[in-house]
């Protein structure tokens, strides 16, 4: 009898196993132990999807990291399943809430962290004689906010996401090519827009080019931008708003010298001096060392574009010109970063074999070069890269170099990995040029549904839409549309 009791109970159990155990409130989620982490506060806060646990959460890896983490997770079926974890931007300090929000409002569980410090974002005194803080912000706090995200979720839903996402851009981006590159089992699939992940090197880029812009005459005012983004318009535009094809461009400004006995101010439509013709040739070839291009500049046909250089690289006017955010970032990070030196001037730094010297040791921490993306691979993880051909503050060519960098080392890139780059975008956004595109929606097509992104339409917010193409294909008209066909490099 009992026998037959008991085999009657296990039929029992397994034709009704037992339900999954219920999902954790949200406010015992402060109680949440993690690795040497500490939840600040759980609290409920209205979604799109419905409710959402906001957790607060500090990680101390070592004695001197103190890394802000917000892990947002839907509540009860509001939760898609997936996570995705945002990128922060500039030289960071605070959490990215706008994006996390963003995303739980779509109904992922998303996750973002400040790269362990305070700040504005163009500001990096917090690295002054705090070498681990740096470590933090170069890769370790990215690092922690997955781990931490990943326990929270399993303590609160009893289960893990069932896929994993990492989406950024600028800073952001570089963190996204750093998880890709240092912990390639983490995401299944990463977006990475305008990637600084030559770091050490574009900062460099960015002393030349302000060392160059600061000599006697050496200015670009507003007429000076206006001239040159409307002769590059004219020369390679074919009449539009923005160049299509860049590397079929070859603008060079020294096209507007000043003839003898012309100047900016007498001269119908203007002209250039020659301390202008080196500041825009500076800004567009970018850093030479010993005669070569160590790391490439800047684009033409949208100089003088609102968000464009002036906000980047020359300010509003020759008085605010250190307000610009290249300025303002670029001496913050030669001064904390690199030299750890507060009374460094940056514009009369040593640009060449010194800086290459002295940058080493802060882009093995920083710096997400490693384009054998094998083990991401491995893992089965997609990655596409974006990035506007008229950036103003992340050369545009450095994510051509690690493209062509990561095709050459890693055989099979060709299928796991893309990049598209955006005629007329500006930095992350905006600019003549239509770019938005769902990366996301794009990344979890291929990811969930082996769907590879291949020519995508990109919009803006009038409506207008252009086709964006792998790399190195470009868009091309052909009859009553555009077609994709491969670019020709500039030689």
């Amino acid at each position: 009898m009992t026998r037959t009791m008991l085999l009657a109970g296990a039929a029992l159990a397994l034709a009704f196993p037992a339900a999954a155990r219920a999902e954790t409130a949200c406010a015992e989620m402060a109680g949440a132990k993690l690795n040497h982490a500490e939840v600040i506060s759980a609290k409920l806060e209205a979604v799109k999807v419905g409710q959402a646990c906001r957790i607060a959460v500090r990680a101390h890896p070592v004695a001197d990291s103190d890394i802000g983490i917000e892990v947002v997770i839907p509540v009860g079926s509001a939760w898609n399943g997936k996570y995705v974890q945002v990128g922060n931007g500039g030289l960071a300090g605070r959490i990215p809430e706008p994006a996390i929000k963003a995303r739980a409002d779509e109904g992922y569980a998303a996750a973002g962290t400040d790269d362990g410090h305070g700040g504005n974002g163009r500001t990096a005194i917090w690295a002054l004689h705090h070498p681990e803080k740096v470590v933090d912000f170069g890769n370790r706090a990215v690092k922690e906010t997955t781990d931490a995200a990943r326990q929270l979720i399993v303590a609160m839903k009893g289960e893990p996401a069932k896929r994993r996402y990492f989406v950024g851009c600028s800073l952001g981006g570089r963190e996204a090519l750093i998880e890709a590159q240092r912990y390639p089992d983490d995401f299944d699939g990463i977006v990475a827009g305008a990637t600084a992940n030559y770091n050490t090197l574009g900062y460099g880029g960015r002393a030349y080019m302000q060392q160059v812009l600061s000599r006697p005459g050496g200015y670009l005012g507003t007429e000076q931008l206006e001239l040159l983004q409307s002769a590059a318009l004219k020369q390679c535009g074919d009449g539009g708003k923005f160049i299509r094809d860049q590397l079929a461009c070859h603008f060079d400004p020294a096209s507007l010298k000043c003839k003898p006995g012309q100047s900016p101010e007498n001269t119908k439509g203007g002209c250039l001096t020659a301390p202008q013709i080196a500041s825009a040739k500076a800004i567009y070839g970018g850093r030479v060392v010993n005669g070569k291009v160590v790391f490439p500049g800047y684009e033409p046909g949208a100089e003088a574009s609102r968000g464009g250089w002036q906000a980047w690289n020359t300010g509003t006017e020759q008085s605010k010109w250190t307000e610009s955010a290249g300025h303002a970032m670029g001496s913050q990070f030669m001064k904390y970063l690199v030299y750890d030196d507060p009374a460094l001037d940056w514009l009369k730094m040593d640009t060449g074999a010194g800086y290459e010297r002295d940058r080493q040791k802060l882009s093995k921490i920083m710096d997400a070069e490693n384009a054998n993306l094998t083990p991401f691979e491995k893992h089965g993880g997609k990655l596409i890269q974006y990035h506007g051909w008229n950036d103003p503050a992340i050369s545009p060519r450095g994510s051509i170099r690690y493209h062509d960098a990561v095709m050459a080392e890693t055989k099979s890139a060709a299928g796991f990995y893309r990049l598209y780059m955006i005629p007329g975008m500006l930095h992350c956004t905006g600019g003549a040029g239509p770019g938005q595109v769902d990366w996301l929606g794009e990344l979890e097509a291929w990811v969930e549904q082996g769907k590879a992104p291949e020519a995508v339409t990109a919009s803006s917010q009038s409506g207008e839409t252009q086709l964006l193409c792998p790399y190195p294909g470009v868009a091309r008209k052909s009859g009553d549309g555009w077609a994709c066909s491969v670019a020709k490099k500039k030689g």
